[in-house]
Formats: structure tokens, sequence, C-alpha cells
């Protein structure tokens, strides 16, 4: 078993409150779930309006898949304009 993650960490440019940043990341972690069908979570820096930390994991067979979908995923999600990605990581895992 082979399980990968990908770790975003975003700046929200122009946000003034923590309603306006559940909406970027409830648009996010939906769009990703629907179309990847991976698992996604916000993960920290919970009360800080300027920045979205996600979490973002997929589980398979063949190591090439999970880095080819957590490549693709981070793709997608930078193609989404909702927020500046400041830093990425990806970890893969052989169980």
């Amino acid at each position: 078993m082979v399980v990968g993650t990908l770790k975003i960490e975003f700046r929200i440019h122009d946000n003034d409150s923590l309603k306006g940043k559940r909406k970027i990341v409830r648009s996010m972690v939906d769009k990703v779930k629907h179309r990847f069908n991976a698992a996604v979570a916000e993960i920290g820096s919970n009360d800080k309006w300027g920045v979205i930390e996600l979490g973002i994991s997929t589980v398979g067979n063949d190591r090439r898949h999970i880095d080819s979908s957590l490549s693709n995923i981070l793709a997608f999600v930078e193609s989404l304009y909702l927020a500046e990605i400041v830093d990425s990581r990806v970890e893969i895992l052989n169980l």
C-alpha cells in the first residue's frame, strides 16, 4: 500500500474575516473532493484570516500513480486562483 500526502499553504489577499476564509476553504475542499476523490481537510492556521493550510491524502498501490495524482491536484488547486500558494510539500510512504 502506498499513501501520498500533500500539504499546501496558501495566502489570501484582501480578506478581512474568518467567514470569507471559510468560504474559500469550502470551495477548494469541495472541488478537490469531487474531481479527484481524495481526502482533503484544513489542517492548521484555523484562526488566521490570511492563511490556509490544507492537507490532502490519496491511497493506492502504485507510487507513480500517487505522485501523479498529487501533482495533478496541486496544479488544479493553483488553477482555481482562489488564493496564492506559498508552500507545498509532498510525502509518499510505502506501507
